[in-house]
């Protein structure tokens, strides 16, 4: 009997430096957001300009995410990570040295281009140095960056800025960059560069990439704050976007090498996949704001407190994760995906019972159960879209794939912003239609809450007007957001067992 090849111990050292790579860049995705109050008074920032903290980081990381296949052709993998980390660690000091906002931004935006680099390269590193029977050892640490970064990043926001300074969630970076060089000089080879790519390079394509993904992600993040179409800007930027997408679909037609395969989406399988990429990064960039959002409106909490409270989703991930090898060659992809996805939609829905007296252990349960839907859609999903493409174009698949999440994260926050304003105004005006000013128990209800003062009354119905409306209208989000999830679910049906693509 054949015994199975078995990777080397440098492949190893090299799927562990992509993953703490990608560990370094999902988790700075949210990192500043408990922070973000703190660092906005200290640059001088309002709160509308602060919100550009977040959304340069995430413009920049959808940009180079899909074209990170092509630069690692051009440069070589080691040469190309070993740049991207060290500009990643760079631009982190930056960003913990800043005094302004123009300077802030700056290093998020050099944050969010080499951190996104990382994330689908480490897959890359997954499919092309790992024989095909480790790949799923290999996709469950992947799987876990995907699933600890964004739940742990306010919680490691919120404890750093509490205990010293908002400046250290950006300079913890540096310790982290300097072991990932280190790991990836050891376990990567040198690759030569092929400059001749850049004559050859399709270069309608990289344009017309940068310039719809880019002005899309602007439109969805900021198109509520701006009124969407009656904003010349964010008219301006949907045709841009829509002019890019025009360059890129012209590109696949015209180079003789698209700088993305999207013919990849034709496939059955991996049209699936990134369908359901689509809705798995709305639940997770969704509930991991969402959350936070209503404990601090509803149950005065503070980040710290919060980001404990999100913190529950990933306990799954660490109990499972020395299982999951064996559960993935032991379950079908088609039921762990489907089960995964439909336990994520049930804590979404569990989370529509939340009344005012709701507390963080109310949201125990469905975080838990969350977590435990996240480890099998996540996992699963990663290994059916690398199983679905030849090693050869695993990079462009991994592209795809992780653009897909972050775009279903940036669609999930721009419609909670609108659907938000929206359904607030909506159920506030039934609330005051139900509520009687000629009523006895509404004049008791002002006496008992203004102690006799008529003015303190009012304010105070007003204030549970306010709070009620907004529990309604985050419960409206979390059926929406589980509904969405659950209806994608049935995807899973498409996919191919992972056993025989592995054969």
């Amino acid at each position: 009997m054949n015994t199975p090849e078995r990777a080397a111990p440098g492949a190893w050292l090299a799927v562990i430096a992509g993953t703490l790579g990608a560990f370094m860049a999902t988790l700075d995705i949210s990192i500043v957001n408990a922070a973000l109050p703190t660092i906005q008074g200290e640059i001088g920032a309002s709160a509308t300009e602060g919100t550009w903290i977040s959304t340069a980081y995430l413009v920049a990381e959808i940009i180079i995410i899909p074209l990170s296949a092509w630069l690692v052709r051009l440069l070589g993998l080691r040469t190309f990570l070993l740049l991207v980390a060290g500009l990643f660690t760079a631009f982190s000091i930056l960003c913990g040295l800043s005094t302004s906002l123009e300077m802030m931004i700056l290093g998020r935006s050099g944050q969010g281009l080499s951190g996104g680099a990382m994330i689908p390269t480490a897959m890359t590193i997954i499919a092309t140095r790992l024989p095909r029977h480790q790949q799923m050892m290999g996709n469950a640490l992947f799987g876990m960056t995907a699933i600890l970064g964004p739940v742990l990043g306010p919680l490691v926001g919120g404890a750093l800025t509490e205990a010293t300074s908002w400046r250290h969630a950006f300079f913890i970076n540096l310790p982290i960059g300097l072991a990932l060089g280190a790991l990836l000089l050891a376990g990567l080879r040198h690759e030569r560069a092929n400059p001749n790519l850049i004559r050859e390079a399709d270069w309608l394509g990289i344009i017309g990439m940068t310039l719809g993904l880019g002005c899309l992600t602007v439109v969805l993040e900021e198109g509520q704050r701006e009124q969407w179409f009656d904003s010349p800007l964010i008219l301006r930027l949907a045709l841009a976007s829509g002019l890019g997408f025009l360059l890129l679909l012209a590109g696949q037609k015209l180079a003789a090498r698209p700088v993305i395969r999207l013919n990849l989406l034709l496939d059955r399988q991996f049209g699936s996949v990134v369908m359901m990429g689509i809705l798995l990064g709305m639940v997770l960039y969704g509930t991991s704001y969402l959350i936070p959002q209503f404990l601090a409106a509803i149950a005065d909490y503070n980040a710290l407190q919060a980001g404990q409270i999100v913190l529950l989703g990933g306990v799954p991930s660490l109990v499972l994760m020395p299982l999951t090898p064996l559960l993935m060659r032991r379950l079908d992809v088609r039921l762990a995906v489907g089960f995964g996805l439909l336990t994520m939609a049930v804590s979404c829905w569990l989370e529509t019972t939340m009344t005012i007296d709701s507390v963080g252990s109310d949201f125990a349960l469905s975080q838990l159960l969350r977590g435990v839907g996240q480890v099998l859609a996540i996992l699963f999903l990663n290994q059916a879209a690398m199983s679905s493409v030849p090693p050869e174009q695993a990079g462009d698949a991994s592209g795809l794939f992780n653009a897909a999440r972050n775009i279903g994260g940036s669609v999930a926050l721009a419609g909670i912003a609108t659907l938000q304003d929206q359904r607030f105004w909506l159920h506030s005006r039934h609330i005051e239609e139900m509520v009687s000013a000629n009523a006895e128990s509404t004049a008791a209800a002002l006496d008992q809450w203004g102690q006799g003062d008529p003015v303190l009354g009012l304010f105070s119905l007003a204030g549970q007007i306010h709070k009620q409306a907004l529990v309604m209208t985050y419960n409206d989000l979390f059926w929406l957001l589980g509904s969405g999830v659950a209806a994608v679910a049935l995807l899973a049906l498409f996919l191919r067992p992972l056993r025989s693509a592995a054969d």
